[in-house]
């Protein structure tokens, strides 16, 4: 029998499109939706739904018991550019989140856990090409500074009480489902609007500024194979490298003219610039190809393509 799973902030831009994967990997009843509100997408109608604030620890247990909650994705976070607006509201959501969930596991309430990284761990010091799974990692982001603490503590979870809990880096994510999320990655949602409403795009990156990006898909791919990779093959309890996509602004401008000659695209870098060029340009996820045969679908070609069929104009 499937597992009950819980997806704490569902409602984001990964947790809408997890919710309909696992929902057809389990059945409709054995994944319970959960946020602060209630999103107005109906998808959020087709099955269960719980208001609930990770920060409220005993409206957490009482969700957890009610439905018998196995397994929990913890997808509630403050992202990179809102984070920096209010950081001290972000280190409580992040990571005392968090902690309220890796103590259910810890008391054995539930059993396994998943939990974003990002590359937002890694920093100016780290390297930008090809940055490996082992590394300096000295984040200059709120956001990153949270993610990295948190990796350590479900390794250190892991270690000391045998907690079952999987974690991904991240890179940037695109997807056609949800409305960009307040990241610095964001652009290359906002892009394609843009590109088919308006033929226009400003972008608050540099044209030269390169990011690892990954197309949904293929995130909720790796993230569905990792939580079900048997426990003994997984070496990392920090979190997984995960490389997808490489490109800068310019790039994806390029493959965007080829549907849409007209496009034009200018550069406005604000503050979010300097938070990119801080982070990887490239990952090296050769690990999670070891571990639990990771492998990516989509290259920035049939990414742009897909998106465009999806989104419209």
């Amino acid at each position: 029998m499937a597992d009950t799973v819980l997806i704490i902030g569902a409602s984001g831009q990964i947790g809408t499109e997890l919710l309909v994967a696992l929902r057809q990997q389990k059945g409709i009843d054995k994944v319970i939706a959960s946020d602060i509100r209630k999103p107005e997408n109906p998808i959020f109608d087709e099955g269960p739904f719980e208001i609930v604030d990770v920060l409220d620890k005993e409206r957490l247990i009482d969700v957890v018991k009610k439905h018998n909650i196995q397994q929990i994705y913890l997808l509630a976070a403050l992202l990179s550019a809102t984070a920096e607006k209010n950081p001290l509201f972000a280190w409580q959501l992040n990571m005392d989140g968090l902690f309220n969930v890796l103590n259910l596991a810890k008391e054995g309430v539930v059993k396994k856990i998943f939990w974003p990284s990002s590359i937002a761990v890694f920093g100016p010091t780290s390297p930008r090409f090809n940055t490996p799974q082992y590394t300096t990692m000295e984040p200059s982001t709120v956001y990153g500074i949270s993610k990295q603490a948190g990796e350590q503590w479900c390794n250190y979870y892991h270690a000391k009480y045998g907690v079952d809990v999987r974690s991904i880096r991240y890179p940037g994510l695109i997807g056609y489902n949800s409305p960009p999320g307040g990241g610095t990655t964001d652009y290359a949602v906002d892009i394609f609007y843009k590109a088919k409403q308006e033929g226009k795009f400003t972008c608050f990156l540099s044209s030269d500024a390169g990011l690892p990006m990954m197309y949904m898909p293929d995130a909720i791919k790796a993230t569905l194979q990792l939580m079900d990779a048997p426990s003994e093959r997984l070496t990392v309890r920090t979190s997984y490298n995960l490389g997808g996509i490489s490109f800068t602004p310019a790039e994806i401008a390029v493959e965007l003219k080829k549907h849409l000659p007209h496009f034009e695209i200018s550069y406005s870098p604000d503050f979010r610039d300097a938070i990119a060029k801080s982070w990887p340009a490239s990952i090296d996820d050769s690990i999670a190809q070891r571990d639990w045969d990771w492998k990516n679908q989509y290259d920035l070609a049939n990414m742009v393509n897909d998106m465009l069929q999806h989104i419209k104009g």
